[in-house]
């Protein structure tokens, strides 16, 4: 006859499960969600957007630029010269091939501002340059 504290301890080691192959795929599972998400980068800045009856919703895949209503600059939540907005439009590209520009203006922020900006985003090398606004009325 066998001992039955023998027979007790061979069952508890039959009836353990191994965790290690589970982790394992959860491990894989973060990683690949990681490295497929997207991160949205924003202008940083409120600005009330002009009305137009032909706007469209675009990707999220873009490089936002914002434009005041005192006609200053901001990208990446961080103010620029007017100068810089070529050197920071290249180095999203670089990050982000194909990616379209979107300036989001202020309605009353000036015409001028708004043509060097985009004019500046063209020569960075930019495909798709467009301007932001709210759907029509």
């Amino acid at each position: 006859m066998s001992d039955p504290v023998q027979a007790l301890v061979e069952e508890q080691d039959e009836s353990q499960i191994d965790l290690t192959p589970m982790l394992d795929v959860v491990f894989i599972m973060l990683i690949f969600f990681i490295v497929t998400s997207t991160f949205v980068k924003e202008s940083g800045v409120d600005v009330s957007r002009p009305n137009a009856d032909t706007a469209v919703v675009t990707e999220s895949n873009s490089i936002q630029i914002g434009i005041t209503a005192a006609n200053q600059i901001y990208m990446d939540k961080r103010l620029i010269d007017k100068r810089a907005v070529r050197a920071n439009v290249e180095r999203g590209i670089a990050e982000n091939p194909g990616a379209a520009v979107i300036i989001v203006a202020d309605s009353d922020s000036k015409t001028e501002t708004l043509i060097e900006v985009m004019d500046q985003a063209r020569l960075a090398g930019a495909e798709s340059v467009s301007v932001a606004a709210d759907e029509g009325y």
